[in-house]
């Protein structure tokens, strides 16, 4: 293969860099996923055991993951709908260079009425390729809003929520806690306290 690089290498190259980076948010993404979780357990050990300092730690882990998860999310959706965009961008670039072509094959083959004509027709095409164009600012504007909008959210974790969340689970380990306590102290009891 030579030191140059066709223009289809290219275009693979640079959709596989795409696919790897998005491949690697959404790694990213689930790894923190399960950091909340260990957050959680942390936590409710924590609580269990009474260290308070520690529960607040875990808490405060939890929200930072939390946080930072939302953050991946955003910067995902933010990768994905440019990379979408810079498609559409390649395809309108092809649609005008055929245009462009196609126009000069017309002029040469019309005479100067049917090239009049050919030229009305470019000019509303080329009107709605602007309109599109407009359009698609429109719509970037709005996600722009709706991203500063989600990021608003994200600054504002309620603790309480947390807090919950973790005392409702140490509540549940501790009925489990106490069912098999109750079951050995029966079966001690059964056994003459061999259990």
């Amino acid at each position: 293969m030579g030191l140059f690089k066709s223009k289809t290498e290219k275009e693979i190259e640079k959709k596989m860099l795409i696919k790897k980076t998005i491949n690697a948010m959404n790694k990213q993404i689930n790894t923190l996923e399960a950091q909340k979780a260990v957050f959680v357990e942390k936590a409710k050990m924590a609580k269990k055991n009474g260290l308070e300092p520690q529960y607040n730690l875990a808490l405060t882990g939890y929200k930072m993951t939390l946080l930072q998860q939302k953050r991946a999310q955003e910067m995902l959706l933010n990768f994905e709908i440019t990379s979408q965009m810079k498609d559409m961008s390649m395809m309108t670039k092809d649609f005008l260079g055929g245009m462009s072509l196609l126009s000069k094959e017309m002029a040469k083959l019309a005479d100067e009425k049917e090239f009049l004509e050919v030229q009305k027709q470019f000019e509303k095409a080329m009107g709605k390729a602007e309109h599109q164009a407009e359009q698609m600012d429109m719509f970037m504007e709005m996600s722009q809003e709706s991203f500063r909008t989600a990021s608003g959210a994200t600054d504002s974790v309620d603790d309480k929520e947390i807090k919950d969340l973790i005392e409702t689970q140490t509540g549940l380990d501790e009925s489990v806690d106490d069912e098999i306590e109750a079951e050995l102290a029966r079966l001690r009891a059964k056994t003459g306290g061999e259990a």
